[in-house]
C-alpha cells in the first residue's frame, strides 16, 4: 500500500510539474492507474479475506473501464482547445 501511495505522490508531482494539458493527463491516467492498482493490491492483501479482495477488484475494473474513457475524452477537449487557439477564434 506504501508502494501505491509513493505511485500517487509522483503522478501528483507530474499534475504539478508538466508543462501542458496533454502531458499531464497522461501523468494523471497513467500512474494514477497503476498507482491505484497497487493500492488495491495492497488492500485486497491485507483485508484477509475473499470479500475484500472482490470488492478491490471490482474497484479496479471500475477503474479500467472508466479511466481510459475520461482520458480519451480529455485529450479531445485539450486538442480542441488548443486548436481555437491557434486559429484566433473566440472562446465561447
Amino acid at each position: 500500500m506504501t508502494l501505491g501511495v509513493g505511485l500517487l505522490v509522483i503522478a501528483a508531482v507530474g499534475l504539478l510539474r508538466l508543462p501542458d494539458a496533454l502531458s499531464r493527463q497522461h501523468a494523471a491516467t497513467k500512474a494514477g492507474t497503476l498507482a491505484l492498482g497497487v493500492l488495491l493490491a495492497g488492500v485486497a492483501l491485507r483485508g484477509g479475506s475473499a470479500e475484500w479482495a472482490l470488492r478491490a477488484l471490482a474497484i479496479f475494473a471500475a477503474l479500467l473501464a472508466t479511466l481510459p474513457v475520461a482520458s480519451h475524452l480529455l485529450a479531445r477537449a485539450a486538442l480542441r482547445e488548443r486548436g481555437e487557439e491557434a486559429r484566433g477564434e473566440p472562446e465561447e
